[in-house]
């Protein structure tokens, strides 16, 4: 059943040491009906604002999108840079509660063969794709965790693979403990699924030990009913360190309007 009359928020603001991770594919902005972006920005805004995720990573959104989003937000803080360089093309981009999180480092980095080349891509991909990491300090813990949020290719397998592989690369790099986000394109049981949870990375909606919602598919195709067993393409990945308390796929309607056409996903994390 969708969340539409829901109220109450299904996690909410955490409070330390317990952190909440969102990922949510923002779909680009449009101003075509019936799926125009002035009409979903107050849907998005009113799960962002209801949810109040201590990290939001988010996908496809363009920099004035992302901005007009920012302004409904109270006490964000964001990080962004567009697939084809500057403020341009779709992004990857990470809000944080700046009341909690610091952020201490930060970069970006194309899945191709040119990591650090703007508008690179390689293996078939259909468009840019990239990353962007942070590595955050907990206000009030002092804890150190790094956040990596993902888009991969929609029509290249190959090219998810390898995103897969550098994913990997680049949690090794990071240390513990890391959590890994984004729009997949693809469900667990792929080739890339398998590559980054045999890595020493949990799926944290089967790591959970309380799911809030079924098992919805998160590409909902402009669906406002969920489909229980679909396509679960929006993931959170964490290290076996991260205690996963909680996770939920948010299927918020209003009318016969969806904000997005995904789902996004949320996770109630603690550090070990």
């Amino acid at each position: 059943m969708s969340d539409t009359d829901r109220e109450s928020p299904l996690i909410g603001a955490a409070s330390a040491p317990d952190l909440h991770v969102m990922t949510y594919n923002l779909r680009v902005a449009s101003g075509s009906a019936p799926h125009s972006w002035w009409k979903r920005r107050p849907l998005v805004t009113a799960v962002v604002v209801r949810e109040r995720p201590t990290v939001l990573c988010t996908q496809e959104g363009r920099f004035r999108q992302l901005i007009e989003l920012r302004d409904g937000l109270d006490g964000y803080d964001w990080l962004h840079l567009g697939t084809r360089g500057g403020s341009r093309g779709e992004s990857t981009a990470i809000f944080w509660e700046s009341e909690r999180l610091t952020p201490l480092e930060y970069d970006h980095q194309w899945i191709s063969r040119r990591p650090t080349v703007p508008e690179s891509r390689a293996w078939g991909s259909g468009l840019p794709r990239m990353l962007t990491w942070i590595r955050f300090a907990d206000k009030k813990t002092g804890a150190e965790f790094c956040v990596v949020d993902n888009h991969l290719d929609h029509r290249s397998d190959r090219a998810r693979r390898k995103g897969a592989q550098l994913n990997a690369a680049l949690a090794e790099r990071l240390g513990s403990p890391v959590v890994i986000a984004g729009d997949f394109n693809c469900a667990p049981g792929s080739k890339p699924y398998a590559t980054l949870t045999a890595d020493g990375l949990d799926d944290a909606w089967e790591a959970a030990e309380k799911r809030l919602t079924p098992a919805w598919g998160t590409f909902n195709n402009w669906n406002t009913e969920p489909v229980e067993g679909g396509k679960r393409i929006d993931w959170i990945l964490v290290r076996p360190e991260i205690q996963v308390l909680a996770a939920a796929v948010n299927t918020h309607v209003e009318g016969d309007l969806t904000p997005s056409d995904h789902w996004p996903v949320q996770a109630l994390l603690r550090l070990s």
